[in-house]
């Protein structure tokens, strides 16, 4: 990870954030250092607390994700930090305190810019990094589970990656909802899955699908497949009559060369044609940003239900996965053990100190 220019300590009028200037290794990130800008017309200032290292990140300094902006920017898809200073038009109230915003892309800094409309309340008493956990990764699991699949108490459910962010997020969020679940991981997580009640599979062996038959002869209630690839057919043959399958995900071409968005529209082709057969089962391909032309709906939907997630954190029903702490100036080191897929959880940015 490279300097742009020599920092040491930082002046309190200035912002230090991690730029990805192209397609690069993660030794490739810079640190950069600028003046720190000014809230404007319903703006405020947020100080970073925690910051998290997703999948969307890995994508993106591969140049592989779907609707990433031209190089260079600032990575950071969510954010949790304490507001210190407000704009014009921004109720002077929100200051000092701890918030959460969706970003998709601008989190990894130590101060930001954000809409004061986007700023969703962070419970007293959680911790910020766990808290961070729970931003996108909460949102995606909450809206996947309760508004694409409706998952009802009694259902047996497929959860792939259930050790990662999203999954273990996932994991809980069903068995809450009265689910059985069955996941999809290497065997070095199996011993933790098994202690959440989840029925572990190993991802690797030749006989998944079966594998996961034996346990659901029925079919499954509902599939959440973030790899795609041809992996995806196995994941809606598991289903039973009335089944979903919610594909939020192309996990499998993430190091296949070539356009970011084919993959993704191929995807999104076959699971609209296979709505077209007779066989009672459902496809949908879940994009936490649709509906944000609608913006105060979509701010309405994304505050309300990633508050009812840090609720249930707040009250320990479900428990956050921070897989690491690692400062901002070392987001190399934290990127490569993102990649690495040997962590449980989601690896969490924090400012330096």
């Amino acid at each position: 990870m490279t300097h742009t220019e020599n920092t040491g300590i930082r002046p309190a009028g200035t912002v230090t954030e991690v730029v990805l200037p192209g397609i690069v290794e993660p030794e490739g990130l810079q640190l950069r250092t600028r003046p720190a800008p000014v809230p404007g017309q319903g703006e405020v200032l947020l100080e970073m607390e925690a910051t998290g290292v997703s999948f969307a990140e890995q994508q993106m300094r591969r140049g592989k994700y779907y609707d990433q902006p031209a190089f260079p920017f600032v990575p950071g898809y969510d954010v949790i930090g304490t507001v210190v200073a407000t704009g014009p038009g921004t109720d002077p109230a929100v200051a000092g305190g701890r918030f959460a915003v969706l970003l998709k892309t601008g989190g990894w800094a130590d101060r930001l810019i954000v809409p004061a409309a986007d700023l969703i309340p962070v419970p007293a008493g959680v911790d910020p990094a766990e808290a961070e956990t729970l931003v996108v990764n909460g949102i995606t699991a909450w809206q996947m589970l309760h508004r694409s699949a409706g998952i009802a108490p009694g259902q047996t459910v497929l959860v792939h990656g259930a050790n990662g962010g999203v999954g273990s997020t996932l994991v809980q969020l069903a068995q809450l909802a009265g689910a059985r679940v069955i996941g999809t991981a290497s065997p070095r997580h199996h011993e933790a899955l098994r202690a959440r009640g989840v029925v572990p599979v190993d991802y690797r062996a030749p006989d998944v699908a079966a594998q996961v038959a034996s346990h659901a002869p029925s079919g499954l209630d509902a599939v959440f497949d973030h790899v795609g690839g041809d992996g995806i057919v196995d994941s809606f043959r598991l289903l039973a009559p009335g089944g979903t399958l919610v594909s939020y995900g192309t996990a499998a071409t993430r190091d296949t060369p070539g356009s970011s968005k084919l993959p993704v529209l191929l995807l999104i082709a076959r699971l609209t044609l296979w709505k077209l057969l007779p066989n009672r089962r459902r496809t949908t391909f879940y994009n936490i940003w649709a509906g944000k032309r609608r913006q105060a709906a979509f701010r309405a939907r994304v505050g309300a239900d990633l508050t009812q997630v840090l609720n249930l954190l707040a009250e320990g029903s479900i428990t956050a996965g921070v897989a690491a702490r690692i400062p901002l100036d070392r987001a190399a080191d934290a990127l490569r053990l993102a990649e690495s897929g040997t962590v449980a959880g989601k690896v969490v940015l924090t400012p330096v100190r």
